[in-house]
């Protein structure tokens, strides 16, 4: 599956260093098995959307893939992408911004033109650049909290209804930051996706942070004395404080880190969708 993080390290930003790959002799190995792109997104001091991605396949560019981004911010995304939707270009790429907010996506859904057509309807066609069905589902986010008067807890509610009960579904996990606010959904059930509320320094007290998965990686030392909140597909460090979001759960996490969870979704997709692979072999966008 694609990979995801989400970090909101409250109202001062602080300084972190991913890598998104972190297994260099395995790249030859893997070959075309590696992943599709990978990005991180953040915001400058005036809140300014950064996002840095590289749309190749990890072995083709094995340097760009394996290198340590310093990075600083409140707020972080970042996504290794697995094709299943699109071609291989950095408009595809995750994370995407629009409106002033950075969005990821682990998941797919069918029928396209239908989608196509609702945003259409809505006048929000210019939104999307690419072909993914990412970018077309965070476009009607965009939309959808346009219409409910810039409240985003009811954009993505809206949108992700909408995609719910008109398309098939395989999965909508995902995961949306601006420089003071971060939410993240996990629906239906299909793909895991994790929360921790990281006290200072962590479970063990005063280390820094320190998260590892099958790829992404993060360390901040500015985070071994300060809260913060950590969204990702897998537990990423031996903190037995990791939640599993419920399936079908929108999470908010504010500028004071504070938590808002509930369930505003349909209880099931009306359709499932069934990729042609298994998710192991040819996993979602």
């Amino acid at each position: 599956m694609c990979r995801l993080f989400g970090l909101h390290a409250g109202v001062d930003p602080v300084k972190a260093t991913f890598w998104l790959l972190r297994a260099p002799d395995s790249l030859s190995e893997q070959s075309r098995r590696e992943p599709d792109g990978t990005g991180v997104g953040v915001f400058t001091a005036n809140g300014v959307p950064e996002v840095t991605k590289q749309a190749v396949a990890a072995f083709e560019d094995p340097e760009f893939a394996t290198a340590a981004r310093d990075l600083k911010s409140t707020t972080f995304v970042a996504h290794v992408r697995y094709a299943t939707t699109g071609d291989h270009t950095a408009v595809n790429t995750h994370p995407f911004e629009q409106e002033g907010r950075i969005f990821a996506h682990n998941g797919a859904f069918g029928e396209l033109e239908k989608i196509d057509a609702r945003l259409a309807v809505l006048g929000g066609s210019d939104l999307v650049l690419g072909q993914t069905d990412s970018e077309r589902m965070f476009a009607l986010i965009t939309l959808e909290t346009w219409r409910h008067d810039g409240d985003v807890r009811e954009g993505i509610t809206a949108a992700l209804t909408w995609i719910a009960l008109n398309l098939p579904v395989y999965s909508l996990n995902l995961v949306m930051t601006t420089p003071t606010e971060l939410w993240a959904v996990r629906y239906p059930d299909t793909h895991e996706l994790y929360v921790l509320e990281r006290a200072p320094g962590g479970h063990r007290k005063s280390q820094p942070l320190m998260v590892e998965s099958a790829r992404i990686h993060g360390h901040s030392q500015e985070l071994a004395a300060k809260r913060s909140v950590v969204i990702a597909t897998e537990p990423m460090d031996a903190d037995p404080g990791w939640r599993l979001l419920e399936p079908g759960e929108l999470l908010h996490v504010d500028a004071a880190l504070t938590l808002h969870a509930g369930q505003p979704l349909p209880p099931q997709p009306a359709r499932r969708l069934a990729l042609a692979d298994p998710p192991g072999s040819a996993p979602a966008l």
